[in-house]
């Protein structure tokens, strides 16, 4: 994407492209620690949907958070790509499970727009708002909002098949 007119760095945000299903993300470059492609995954039994797995990162273990399973998708055969995240100042480490990782996309922070209030209330703990693109609408998400403590707390997401995320 070219960006025209634009002066200062802090005018535009570098977002990271995923894709779920057929719907596109982003998630600010400065928040992902790492893209481990297709990782091993450990699953956790009766751990909830939204729990994609456990992976071993640089001697730590990892809660990996399946995007698919917060949205309602169904889930996907085979492996996730998969990005490593911190959260905020308690430097929750997390991974997060999407389909595919695209490419690194220049947005103005000018041309964010809000969350419509059409949303339910899932989508809106986990979107913090879009971006027109060339490629259509860019859906931002906030690795703050997808750490596995946080999800857990806001009890928005329940068990498989109950989980409902719309756009």
């Amino acid at each position: 994407m070219k960006i025209v007119g634009i002066s200062e760095a802090e005018d535009v945000v570098s977002m990271c492209s995923l894709i779920s299903g057929n719907r596109l993300f982003g998630i600010d470059t400065c928040m992902i620690r790492e893209v481990l492609g297709n990782a091993a995954m450990n699953r956790v039994p009766l751990a909830p949907a939204y729990i994609g797995g456990v992976i071993a990162y640089r001697g730590e273990v990892l809660t990996a958070v399946s995007l698919r399973a917060l949205l309602g998708q169904p889930t996907m055969d085979g492996k996730g790509c998969v990005l490593v995240l911190d959260g905020d100042a308690t430097e929750e480490r997390f991974g997060l499970i999407v389909d595919s990782v695209g490419g690194v996309v220049i947005v103005e922070r000018a041309a964010r727009s809000a969350n419509p209030i059409t949303l339910d209330d899932a989508s809106r703990a986990l979107f913090s708002g879009s971006f027109g693109t060339a490629d259509g609408l860019l859906v931002q998400l906030d690795p703050e909002r997808l750490q596995p403590s946080r999800i857990a707390e806001m009890g928005l997401f329940r068990p498989e098949g109950e989980s409902r995320c719309a756009l």
